[in-house]
């Protein structure tokens, strides 16, 4: 049929059908969620006024500087994104496009999404209690470890956490700080062994830690090209495997002595 129509006229209906799709995309739903640097939080000092860190059953010690662990806030999952949310997306450094599965379990409901995060922030403080005391070799010592972080959920601040209940048993090992005064921030998941785990939009991670003062972020080392990709000026990268590895590199930068790693 197209054979028998001027040139002009089989053009213009070839581009209806695609015309009509482009306008129903324009306006239809699409699987996709928009995600953006979120709040950070200081994990050796309080969040909305409760301590992020409590310990009984040992003597903490005061410390300086910051352990900032960094979030992304993405659209609710009962958010339409349309085709003009992802055209402005795609052009901003400050957001990411991101497939809704990958943030939000498919077919949950939003209660149920709330409910699998907050399961996995308890089971992440739970190991990154046990990672820390198993480093300090305290695992027997009758410490409690009490966390609070409101509003949070999932597994990326384990590595902070654990991070932070060392500092405030032990510091560097010999009086000082794990941050050597620094507002340090950085993101990862935390095996009871010490591992260190990937955690994904660390590129958003990165800018909410700048944003928010820090100068040095802490990535798993896995995803440092993704947080090279839009790092921020002034922030230095130091990739992770292990939490004995990451406090002997905060060691190291704090005393300004030995090796510290960079991506």
């Amino acid at each position: 049929m197209l054979s028998r129509l001027s040139r002009p006229k089989a053009l213009t209906v070839c581009a209806l059908p695609l015309v009509a799709l482009l306008a129903t995309a324009a306006f239809a739903p699409l699987p996709f969620s928009v995600a953006q640097p979120g709040m950070t939080a200081n994990v050796l000092g309080e969040n909305k006024g409760t301590p992020v860190i409590t310990i009984t059953g040992a003597p903490t010690r005061s410390t300086s500087g910051q352990l900032r662990m960094t979030t992304i806030e993405a659209t609710n999952p009962d958010t339409d994104i349309r085709l003009s949310d992802l055209i402005d997306g795609w052009f901003r450094a400050d957001q990411a496009i991101m497939p809704r599965d990958s943030v939000y379990p498919s077919g949950e409901s939003t209660k149920e999404i709330e409910r699998h995060n907050t399961e996995q922030m308890e089971q992440s403080q739970d190991a990154a209690t046990e990672a820390a005391l198993r480093y300090l070799d305290r695992g027997d010592d009758g410490i409690e470890v009490t966390l609070r972080l409101s509003d949070v959920g999932g597994p990326s601040a384990g590595l902070l956490f654990s991070l932070g209940i060392v500092d405030k048993l032990d510091g560097d090992g010999s009086g000082g700080d794990l941050t050597g005064g620094r507002t340090i921030a950085g993101t990862g998941t935390i095996e009871a062994d010490g591992t260190v785990g990937a955690v994904g939009g660390v590129a958003l991670k990165t800018q909410a830690a700048r944003r928010d003062g820090a100068t040095v972020f802490l990535v798993p080392k896995a995803e440092c090209a993704d947080a090279e990709a839009e790092l921020p000026k002034g922030l230095r990268l130091i990739p992770v495997t292990t939490l004995k590895g990451t406090v002997n590199a905060l060691t190291a930068l704090a005393k300004g002595k030995g090796s510290v790693p960079s991506c």
